[in-house]
């Protein structure tokens, strides 16, 4: 007969619990309690934290935060396209090009430039002026956009926090500080020499030549920023743009004087005609404000009632809405 011994000892525990003494088992739980408070008092730091931060950025991303940061954002892009620009020597490609051109126009009067041949050589800055202006202009704008998009830099830029406005406005008014500086210290060479030849008293109306030719540079670069924004290749915004100098500056007048002369449209469409064109608008605040050509020009502005106002107005939505309309491209652009 088997005998089977009773005792009055519990029984083992599996694992770790075996050898674990009471005092361990208070330890390893006051741990435990220790560990989960730990947690939710860092839980409750990170989300105060968190909300802290949320007002913060509540207060920087408001209206005013936007327009700061953009102001900076577009400052700095237009700051690095500029050196860009010097360092391409567009600058003293565009500076060369109009002293060249400043000074052969007044050359070729030679020493029959005086007060009374002033006039007649200011207008051939208008006349000879509207091909190359709008050309340089173009040249130098054609690539903004896409030619940063085949290098790789314009992804660079929308890597930094940066904005589709800055990031175009930016390249665009670096490029229109670059042409600027090379169209004024061109336009300068020649009126050096204009001076001498005429005196001192021409400054005024050659500087107001100057100016006209920058405003209508920077309106014809925001057409070509516009064409690059638009182009996905840059061969294809190079097209655009030299399709842009034919029309503008050869096709744009053709047709509006073959409609009128046509159609027989009253008078007003010529100054509409003015108008839709910045080549236009340089050659007319030029020449309207030169006695030698009262018969012609004077009398178009005179019945289409385009005044001096109206003209810059017109320049200055030129200078706007081809890069407003670029921003808006941009946003739509794959890169």
């Amino acid at each position: 007969m088997e005998v089977v011994a009773v005792t009055d000892e519990p029984p083992a525990r599996d694992g770790a619990d075996e050898d674990t003494t009471p005092a361990e088992h208070t330890a390893a739980d006051g741990g435990a309690d220790g560990t989960a408070g730990a947690a939710s008092a860092g839980t409750a730091a990170t989300a105060s934290a968190g909300a802290d931060a949320s007002h913060e950025a509540a207060g920087v991303t408001g209206t005013p935060g936007v327009l700061w940061r953009t102001a900076v954002g577009t400052a700095q892009v237009a700051a690095r396209e500029y050196r860009l620009s010097v360092r391409r020597r567009w600058v003293v490609g565009v500076t060369v090009l109009f002293a060249l051109f400043s000074t052969s126009l007044v050359f070729l009067g030679g020493s029959s430039v005086g007060p009374a041949r002033t006039n007649a050589v200011l207008a051939s800055f208008a006349q000879v002026g509207v091909y190359l202006v709008p050309l340089a202009a173009l040249a130098v704008g054609f690539d903004t956009v896409v030619g940063a998009d085949e290098s790789g830099s314009l992804e660079m830029l929308l890597a930094l926090p940066l904005t589709a406005t800055s990031v175009v406005v930016g390249k665009y008014l670096g490029r229109a500080v670059a042409l600027t500086g090379g169209l004024l210290a061109g336009f300068a060479v020649g009126g050096v020499l204009l001076v001498r030849y005429a005196g001192v008293g021409v400054l005024d109306s050659y500087a107001s030549v100057a100016l006209a030719a920058v405003a209508a540079g920077c309106a014809f670069l925001g057409v070509a920023v516009l064409a690059s924004t638009l182009a996905a290749e840059k061969t294809h915004a190079l097209g655009a743009a030299l399709a842009a100098w034919v029309w503008f500056v050869l096709v744009h007048d053709l047709v509006a004087l073959g409609l009128v002369a046509t159609l027989d449209l009253p008078s007003w469409t010529v100054g509409a005609a003015v108008l839709l064109s910045p080549a236009d608008l340089f050659r007319v605040l030029v020449l309207r404000t030169l006695p030698t050509t009262a018969g012609g020009i004077a009398g178009v502005l005179e019945a289409t009632s385009l005044g001096g106002p109206v003209l810059l107005a017109a320049l200055a939505a030129w200078l706007v809405l081809p890069v407003a309309g670029a921003v808006l491209a941009f946003g739509r652009r794959a890169v």
